[in-house]
């Protein structure tokens, strides 16, 4: 039910004192009518009791930022559903908060629970540990020896960023080349060691 506020209740009264409650309901209503300011002063007020909440609740200040973000944002979205008849803003807020981040534990543990069923479902099976290393000493060799077929550059900026892990820019930037050049020599590189190696397209 829309609740209809008198005019001049978006601020306090002068000389009236108001209750930090009261204040945080103004909020609330000016923020369902699109008013940033009061948005970002009820964050201000209430966001430590918010968090405090979610990291009880999740155990992980991290996880209990993103907690209190996406509460505030249905905060942001949904505000013109707060009624004072049922409870003050802040417990309003604390409830988004609880059910969010309930929620992400919630997640967190059925994330948990597939990647455990999928292990145990997905088990390597036993096998011969000397074919295996015997069958990655004739891969070895044969990537060394097609790496020896490349030219110098094409070797060095493929080496970096396969075998270091860099990116294409962190590997221009070592090399002192423009991001496009070592782009090329790492593709160039690539399609002479797939052919070399007799590796399909």
């Amino acid at each position: 039910m829309d609740q209809i506020e008198p005019v001049g209740a978006g601020a306090p009264l002068v000389g009236v004192p108001v209750s930090p409650g009261d204040l945080s309901a103004q909020q609330l209503r000016s923020s369902a009518r699109g008013d940033h300011q009061a948005f970002a002063e009820l964050y201000d007020a209430t966001s430590s009791r918010v968090f405090g909440l979610a990291v009880r609740v999740v155990r992980d200040p991290a996880q209990a930022e993103e907690v209190v973000q996406e509460a505030f944002l249905e905060v942001w979205r949904t505000a013109s559903r707060f009624d004072s008849d049922r409870g003050s803003a802040l417990s309003w807020l604390l409830t988004i908060c609880h059910r969010k981040a309930v929620d992400r534990v919630r997640s967190a543990e059925a994330s948990t629970r597939r990647d455990t069923t999928y292990q145990t479902q997905n088990q390597a099976i036993d096998h011969d540990s000397t074919a295996d290393a015997a069958q990655a000493s004739m891969e070895a060799r044969r990537v060394r020896s097609a790496l020896a077929s490349l030219t110098a550059v094409q070797r060095e900026a493929l080496e970096l960023a396969y075998f270091g892990g860099y990116t294409h820019t962190e590997v221009a930037r070592m090399l002192d080349l423009p991001v496009g050049t070592a782009k090329t020599r790492i593709r160039d590189g690539l399609i002479r060691l797939r052919d070399t190696m007799g590796v399909g397209a």
